[in-house]
């Protein structure tokens, strides 16, 4: 299974990317190949709703002339997306939001069959948006949602969550 990773994280060696690392960990010990995207260090500008796209046959053709190409064939491809992202004011990230908008340019990414959601943030009780989002996605999209780890404030980094980031990898 090609499982992508979107990590919505500025900080290379922050929360969120202790988890993406023992996410993919955890899925290449059960036989998937994974690639991250780093979105933060991409330019990924957020979608117009002009419907380009969707005259266009929705095959990820999108006015825009960004990075986000770039990771249109990465998407037609992808057997499972896991959105990584940090929790920034009760929501994720705005390089993860910016990227997962242009999805529309596929309606749902073709390959796609399953999804996972990684949040980490210094605050309990902030994932209710995030999540109710991800699971809106999940339905939008048909696809089987694999699961969510979230960690907050002690938590991040700890060896439980770790934990917890691995066996997610291994669930797919």
């Amino acid at each position: 299974m090609y499982i992508l990773v979107f990590n919505g994280s500025p900080h290379p060696k922050g929360n969120t990317a202790a988890l993406v690392k023992e996410f993919v960990k955890g899925a290449k010990e059960a036989g998937h190949q994974v690639e991250v995207v780093d979105l933060s260090h991409k330019r990924i500008d957020g979608c117009l709703g002009c419907d380009y796209c969707v005259r266009q046959g929705r095959e990820g053709n999108c006015l825009k002339k960004d990075e986000m190409r770039d990771i249109y064939p990465l998407l037609k491809k992808a057997d499972a997306l896991v959105i990584a992202t940090p929790i920034y004011y009760f929501t994720w990230s705005a390089q993860t939001h910016a990227a997962l908008q242009r999805c529309y340019a596929f309606g749902k990414p073709p390959a796609l069959k399953k999804m996972a959601l990684m949040c980490s943030s210094h605050s309990p009780d902030v994932y209710t948006g995030s999540i109710a989002t991800y699971h809106d996605i999940c339905n939008y999209w048909g696809v089987e949602d694999v699961g969510i780890v979230t960690a907050y404030g002690e938590q991040n980094k700890s060896e439980q969550k770790l934990a917890e980031a691995h066996a997610l990898g291994a669930a797919f």
